[in-house]
């Protein structure tokens, strides 16, 4: 089984139906087509700033490599790490960018497929009751802290008193 987040606009309303028009299913997992096509998948994916990065990143390494003259067995091995990186964080950053995008994960679905994982976090989404809003007030003065108290830090604050 493969895990798999849902990603929703930030505004979008729990059991809402028409903000799973834009819904984005983002696999939890090594990524074939990230590990064979590098930066390429990236942009096939609209994550213009990680494609970017990971092409300045192959290309640092081609040149560093170029510079201090390796081997050609080490070379082809660096590069296979590389990419095998590539491809084990490829869903991270996608969730990374969606999130920068103001769309973050809803929901977290585990599924033998995407087609699966898709319609179980849709029906989730759908049966949820729409949150009532709450007015956000500001906290009382008792949660404060008192003025000229210092913070304590560590698991002993009785042995940090002065003596």
């Amino acid at each position: 089984m493969t895990t798999y987040t849902l990603h929703l606009a930030k505004e979008a309303r729990p059991g809402d139906p028409a903000a799973l028009e834009e819904a984005e299913i983002v696999k939890d997992g090594f990524s074939w087509g990230a590990f064979f096509f590098t930066f390429l998948w990236f942009f096939f994916h609209r994550l213009w700033l990680v494609g970017i990065g990971v092409f300045l990143t192959l290309f640092a390494l081609n040149l560093a490599l170029d510079l201090l003259d390796v081997h050609p067995a080490a070379r082809f091995l660096a590069q296979l790490l590389l990419q095998v990186l590539i491809g084990l964080e490829a869903g991270s950053l996608r969730r990374w960018t969606y999130e920068r995008r103001g769309r973050p994960a809803v929901d977290v679905v585990t599924a033998s497929r995407r087609d699966e994982a898709e319609a179980r976090s849709f029906a989730r989404w759908l049966q949820r009751p729409a949150a009532p809003r709450v007015p956000v007030s500001p906290p009382s003065p008792a949660l404060r802290p008192l003025a000229g108290t210092e913070p304590v830090i560590g698991l002993f604050p009785d042995a940090e008193r002065p003596r």
